[in-house]
């Protein structure tokens, strides 16, 4: 098991939670990693990370699978302008590669926004910590656990 993994689910453990991993075929897309555990493309909780152009820092945007994070909105409910992050600043800041980011256990705290999109449903999918590993919870829970603001900042 790989360190990432066992960080995330330390994490879950932490909040008392004990979701299964599954295991998948590296899923390139929202639409590949809905299929591989069959439910629908906005169950999947994309985590999309920025880089805070004031404050150096990475965000997190908790996104719906078919939704897509809009610069503009996003940077106004961050309250600063955002640029790309690199695959440096995301290892550096949260401990996993770019395609397996979280939305627990990163290495320091990050600031992180829900879209309200995945709140509609009973369960959503997030990255378990690499490309290939996801797990399920509530969204109700999943939002609370990641301490996300829930955010307008789709298009």
């Amino acid at each position: 098991m790989s360190k990432s993994l066992k960080r995330v689910q330390a994490a879950l453990e932490a909040e008392g939670l004990f979701p299964d991993f599954r295991e998948v075929a590296q899923a390139r897309t929202a639409q590949e990693a809905a299929d591989a555990v069959g439910c629908h493309i906005d169950q999947i909780a994309k985590s999309i990370i920025y880089r805070g152009q004031d404050s150096a820092t990475a965000l997190l945007f908790l996104t719906a699978g078919g939704n897509r994070v809009d610069d503009a909105r996003a940077a106004l409910v961050a309250g600063e302008p955002l640029g790309k992050a690199d695959a440096a600043l995301i290892r550096a800041q949260t401990g996993f590669a770019i395609g397996g980011v979280a939305p627990v256990g990163h290495l320091v705290p990050i600031r992180a926004f829900w879209d309200p999109r995945l709140s509609e449903f009973d369960v959503v999918w997030a990255a378990g910590g690499t490309p290939r590993h996801v797990f399920a919870l509530p969204p109700r829970v999943l939002l609370r656990i990641s301490c996300a603001q829930v955010s307008e900042f789709t298009s």
